[in-house]
C-alpha cells in the first residue's frame, strides 16, 4: 500500500537546523511556545504536514535536539515510520546525532533520509561521509540517501522531497494492520465549548466520530466527538497519521501525556513486568543484571530493574505501569548519567516474575520467532461456594489486581499500594482475586496456586521442606517465604514439625 499514511520524525543535534528545515519544507514553524521563540531552540514536540512530489502527505514530528530533552525526543520518535536525520555541514556528527541514531535503532525505525544542512556555508562532503557511515548500520537497505541542503537559500529542498518520497515508498505503513485503534497521548488540553482534546500518532486501526474508546491505565470510558488530522476536520483518521481527538466523558485533569487511548476490545492492560528481547548498541556498555534503568514505551516511561534471563532475553520489572502490546518497541536508557543504551521488542507484556529457567527461555525463543508459546495448564483453584454476584470491579481495582499478579511471589506490602488501596483490596478479596496472606500482605490467587503446587511437589520429592528451601525454590526473600508457609499451614495444606514442613494428611 504505497499511499498508506506515514509519520516522519526528525532527529539530530541541537542547532543543526531541524526546525528551520521543516519550516522550509512545509511552510510551518513547529516552534509554538513563547519560550522556544525567545531561546531559539525547540523544547516541545512540533507537528506539521508535508506534501511530497507524488502527492503523498506525511505527518511530521519535529523533536528537540538538546541533550536535556532526549526524553521528549524518545516520546516523539516512538510513533514514527521513517526518519529525517539532520546534520549540519559545519559541525558534522555530534553527540546528540549519535544518541538520536541509537534511539531510532532501538525503535527499529529502519528507513529514512539524512539532510546535511548549512551546505551553502561549508563544504558538506565530510559531514555527508560521517552521516552515511553512522546511519548505515541501522537502516534496512544499507546507507540512506544523504542530501545536502540549505534552508536559507532553498538549495537541495526539491532533491530532499524526492528522496523522502523514495524512502516513504519502501515503508509498508500501519493502515493495513488488523489491530483496533491505539493512540499514545503526547498532548492534552481543553477547548472552550468542545471539552477535552488529546493528540498523538495513531499507532493502529482507525478512529472516527461516535467511536467508543477506553483510556489506559485508568480504564475510563470515552466517546469521540470529533476528529482532526493536522487541524483539519476528518470523518475518520487512519493509522500512521497525527490525530487530535475531542473526547466526551473525560475531564482534562483525568488525562495526561503517556496515557493510551484504545478500542475497548484491544486487550491492553497496565503491567509492571515485561519479558523482552533487547539489543545494546555498544557491547562494552551492556547493563548488568539488576541494574536500574529508564524504560520508554510510547509516550510513557518508567524506571525499572533489568533481570538478565540469558542471551538477548531480559525481564523488565517496572516501578510504574506501562501499557504495551506484544511486538511493541522499547528504548532503554541509563538513569545516571542519562544515556541511551539500546532497545528491543516486547515479547510478553503480561509476564510474571521468573528467572532464567530453561522452559522460560524456550518460551521466549518461540515468541521471538512469532510462534505461540506452548500452552500452560491453568493452576487449579478450589471451587467457591455459591454467592451473590459481586459488583463490577473498578478500573483502579483491576489495575491493582494486575500489579499483584505481575508481582507473583513478591507482592508489595499493603502500605506501598497508595491511597484507596484498602477499598480495592476488599473488592478483590470479595471477588476471589486477591488473598490476604499476612496482616499487611496480599497475593494473587494464581501465585498462591503455583506456590502450593511447588510446595506439594517438593515435599513429595524430599519428604519435607524448610523455610530456606522454599526461599530458594521460589527465588524470593525469607519474609515472603515465611508468610507463605504460615498461610499454607493455616490452609491445612502443610503442618510444621520442628523447623520443617510436611504435608497434612486427612
Amino acid at each position: 500500500m504505497t499511499d498508506a499514511p506515514l509519520t516522519l520524525g526528525t532527529a539530530g543535534h541541537i542547532d543543526h537546523g531541524k526546525t528551520a528545515l521543516i519550516a522550509a519544507l512545509t511552510g510551518r514553524d513547529t516552534d509554538r511556545l513563547p519560550e522556544e521563540k525567545a531561546r531559539g531552540i525547540s523544547i516541545a514536540l512540533g507537528y506539521a504536514p508535508l506534501v511530497l512530489p507524488s502527492g503523498r502527505q506525511l505527518s511530521v514530528v519535529d523533536v528537540p535536539g538538546h541533550e536535556r530533552f532526549v526524553r521528549t525526543m524518545v516520546a516523539g520518535a516512538t510513533g514514527v515510520d521513517l526518519f529525517l536525520m539532520v546534520v549540519a555541514a559545519d559541525d558534522g556528527v555530534m553527540p546528540q546525532t549519535r544518541e538520536h541514531a541509537a534511539v531510532l535503532d532501538g525503535l527499529g525505525v529502519a528507513h529514512g533520509v539524512v539532510a546535511v544542512t548549512k551546505s551553502d556555508l561549508m563544504d558538506p562532503s565530510p559531514a555527508i561521509e560521517e552521516a552515511a557511515a553512522l546511519m548505515a548500520t541501522g537502516c534496512a537497505s544499507g546507507a540512506p540517501e544523504v542530501v545536502p541542503v540549505s534552508s536559507r537559500s532553498g538549495e537541495g529542498l526539491d532533491a530532499l522531497r524526492n528522496a523522502l518520497d523514495r524512502a516513504a515508498a519502501r515503508v509498508p505503513g500501519r493502515a493495513a494492520a488488523p489491530d483496533g485503534p491505539r493512540l499514545h497521548v503526547d498532548r492534552v488540553f481543553t477547548i472552550h465549548g468542545a471539552g477535552t482534546v488529546v493528540t498523538g500518532t495513531l499507532w493502529s486501526g482507525s478512529v472516527g466520530r461516535g467511536d467508543r474508546l477506553v483510556l489506559l491505565p485508568a480504564g475510563k470510558q470515552a466517546r469521540v466527538r470529533g476528529v482532526q488530522v493536522h487541524d483539519e476536520p476528518a470523518e475518520r483518521a487512519e493509522a500512521g497519521q497525527r490525530v487530535a481527538l475531542n473526547l466526551v466523558g473525560l475531564d482534562v485533569g483525568e488525562v495526561e501525556r503517556g496515557d493510551v487511548v484504545a478500542g475497548p476490545d484491544a486487550g491492553l492492560a497496565p503491567t509492571y513486568v515485561i519479558d523482552a528481547e533487547l539489543h545494546f548498541a555498544d557491547p562494552g556498555r551492556r547493563p548488568e543484571h539488576g541494574e536500574r534503568v529508564q524504560v520508554h514505551h510510547g509516550t510513557r516511561e518508567s524506571p525499572g530493574r533489568l533481570a538478565e534471563l540469558g542471551g538477548r532475553f531480559w525481564q523488565l520489572r517496572l516501578e510504574a505501569p506501562l501499557v504495551p502490546a506484544g511486538g511493541d518497541r522499547l528504548v532503554i536508557r541509563r538513569i545516571a548519567p542519562p544515556d541511551t543504551l539500546g532497545g528491543g521488542v516486547v515479547l510478553d507484556p503480561k509476564a510474571r516474575k521468573h528467572g532464567a529457567a530453561r522452559g522460560a527461555l524456550v518460551r521466549l525463543e518461540r515468541l521471538a520467532r512469532g510462534e505461540p508459546p506452548d500452552p500452560e495448564p491453568a493452576p487449579e483453584r478450589p471451587a467457591a461456594p455459591a454467592s451473590p454476584e459481586p459488583p463490577p470491579l473498578t478500573p483502579s481495582a483491576l489495575a491493582l489486581e494486575e500489579r499483584l499478579r505481575s508481582a507473583s511471589f513478591e507482592p508489595p506490602l499493603d502500605s506501598e499500594l497508595g491511597p484507596g488501596a484498602a477499598k480495592d483490596l476488599a473488592a478483590l478479596r470479595g471477588a476471589g482475586r486477591a488473598v490476604r496472606v499476612a496482616r499487611t500482605m496480599h497475593f494473587h490467587p494464581d501465585a498462591l496456586a503455583e506456590v502450593q503446587r511447588r510446595v506439594v511437589a517438593a515435599i513429595e520429592r524430599d519428604g519435607s521442606l524448610t523455610l530456606a528451601g522454599l526461599r530458594d525454590e521460589l527465588g524470593t526473600s525469607r519474609k515472603f517465604a515465611q508468610a507463605l508457609l504460615e498461610h499454607l499451614d493455616a490452609a491445612r495444606v502443610t503442618r510444621r514439625v520442628g523447623d520443617e514442613r510436611v504435608l497434612r494428611r486427612s
